[in-house]
């Protein structure tokens, strides 16, 4: 299949919103209360969506080897972390993560467990999840696809 750039949008904002849902229930879990953890107003949180369209972009190629998927998909991913972390801790003086409790972790910016995380949501990505978003898609009509987009 032929990525569209509205594809590419509609991954984006798919991959910001599901990330929103995954922190907050994280922290619900953990804290036992809702905690908004997007860096903007609004239920998404975009670094899950660049990631999306990276790990897309990237690794599509790659989907016929799942440990070729994962192994980079850690890299990817981990990679826009590091650098997500270090420019809104440099632009805005504050950490909106912090890992350096965390064994393996590289100036507290990424660690290895939840490198391994992204690489396990990568590889889903990439081997399931863009098809079934697709899929679902292709069944709206065209103007219906543009306006939702």
């Amino acid at each position: 299949m032929r990525l569209t750039l509205e594809c590419y949008i509609l991954l984006f904002f798919t991959g910001a919103f599901l990330g929103w849902v995954m922190e907050v229930v994280c922290k619900l879990i953990q804290f036992g209360r809702f905690i908004n953890r997007g860096f903007l107003i609004g239920p998404y949180c975009p670094i899950y969506g660049f990631g999306a369209v990276l790990v897309t972009a990237l690794l599509t190629p790659f989907s016929a080897s799942p440990p070729a998927v994962f192994v980079l998909a850690m890299a990817v991913c981990g990679t826009l972390e590091y650098l997500t972390s270090y420019v809104m801790e440099k632009l805005f003086h504050a950490r909106w993560w912090d890992y350096s409790d965390k064994k393996f972790n590289l100036d507290g910016y990424v660690c290895l467990q939840y490198s391994l995380l992204w690489g396990l949501l990568g590889m889903a990505a990439v081997r399931w999840g863009n098809d079934l978003l697709f899929r679902l898609c292709a069944h709206l009509p065209p103007l219906l696809f543009h306006a939702v987009v």
